[in-house]
């Protein structure tokens, strides 16, 4: 096609108008194939190789709000005008939001967030009159004090003098930690058999969340000599059968030791890394079902998703950019890219399916999973 076209455009010598329209019309010629070339690019698949990718973060933030307010006021509503902070719901928004004000600068919280924080703070302040979570005083209490300490914790991430509501907060939290018996140094932690947040294992992962609040905290907080006990408990217990754990609860303490220096040591940290980077899909995503013990099953006896997903994918890159780990960077953007690509562009969110029986994940059960996903997708690609 070039060939034909420089043949019926030679320049004609004797009129030196001709031979500029003709150099003009070469020069429109190729700012077409480019443009064509350039639109073609633009439309390759969504998984091809090359195409550019992006996220909307106003989307994901909006998604998120919406379900946030939507559980304050039905599911997860409680006593005193306050709400459950749910693992899958209300927990990943706090962290997102907080990210995603950090990274644009905005120091005044979104009204949701604001909400958020609201509640949290009369829930403290009312600790003793507050109704349990889920009305189930013996796990609801423990597993609450732990995301009430990181929620404040992060919020307040940055200052080097704790508020005297986060003192408070982490004062219930220590008060609730377990002090003997076989699982000395956790929480007691909700068990409903629900893989990932509520099964018998997340009682290890809510214990390695309260690692990473004590991480997220100034760290002269560390060498307060009322909390050693506790942090030495914590610490044992977490240590403790580390190699047996999902991988989900290994890359919750990673993610700890990335802020508590010393948790971890260097070999633990990359064996961890490893083990999460020998589980990534050839289109650069993970799985939830990646994240959970092997032998889970779901209830009603149907296969778990085993495809990339958003929980599975967000959770996974973020864990891994912040351990500094050498020779990751190939996997992290891979996964960054996985997520660019996979975000629903109209409402916001990412996909992801239940890990305890087959949901429509855009059902109102099913959307819980893809409020977590939306929330670690978003920390996972605002992190520098």
């Amino acid at each position: 096609m070039m060939k034909r076209f420089m043949r019926n455009n030679q320049p004609d010598k004797k009129s030196n108008g001709t031979i500029r329209s003709r150099k003009m019309d070469i020069a429109l010629f190729l700012m077409a194939l480019s443009l064509i070339c350039t639109l073609a690019f633009w439309n390759l698949p969504a998984g091809a190789s090359g195409a550019i990718a992006s996220w909307n973060s106003k989307t994901a933030s909006a998604y998120l709000d919406q379900r946030t307010v939507s559980w304050m006021h039905n599911g997860g509503a409680m006593d005193h005008g306050t709400f459950c902070i749910s693992c899958h719901t209300a927990f990943p928004y706090a962290l997102a939001q907080h990210a995603l004000q950090t990274s644009s600068g905005e120091r005044t919280p979104s009204p949701v967030y604001s909400q958020l924080i609201a509640s949290v703070t009369k829930r403290v302040h009312l600790w003793t009159e507050d109704q349990p979570y889920l009305n189930n005083k013996a796990q609801g209490s423990g597993t609450e004090s732990v995301l009430n300490a990181m929620v404040l914790a992060n919020y307040g991430s940055g200052s080097q003098k704790l508020s005297p509501l986060t003192l408070q907060a982490l004062k219930i939290m220590w008060s609730q930690q377990l002090k003997s018996g076989q699982n000395a140094g956790a929480w007691p932690w909700f068990n409903y058999g629900n893989e990932p947040w509520e099964a018998q294992d997340s009682q290890y992962w809510g214990a390695a969340l309260a690692a990473v609040t004590v991480g997220t905290l100034p760290q002269a907080y560390r060498y307060d000599p009322d909390i050693q006990d506790n942090l030495r408990l914590l610490k044992e217990y977490l240590l403790h059968d580390l190699q047996e754990q999902s991988l989900q609860n290994r890359l919750t303490l990673l993610w700890a030791s990335t802020k508590w220096q010393g948790l971890l040591n260097a070999d633990r940290k990359a064996e961890i890394v490893h083990a999460a980077m020998v589980k990534q899909h050839s289109d650069g995503g993970w799985s939830a079902s990646d994240l959970i013990p092997p032998t889970w099953k779901r209830g009603d006896g149907t296969p778990q998703e085993t495809k990339s997903d958003g929980y599975g994918t967000g959770f996974v890159t973020f864990v891994i950019e912040q351990s500094g780990i050498p020779h990751t960077q190939g996997a992290i953007k891979a996964g960054r890219l996985w997520l660019m690509r996979n975000q629903n562009q109209s409402e916001g969110f990412w996909t992801a399916y239940s890990l305890n029986r087959k949901l429509d994940p855009t059902s109102g059960d099913g959307k819980f999973m893809c409020d977590a996903a939306t929330g670690y997708a978003i920390l996972a690609l605002t992190t520098k």
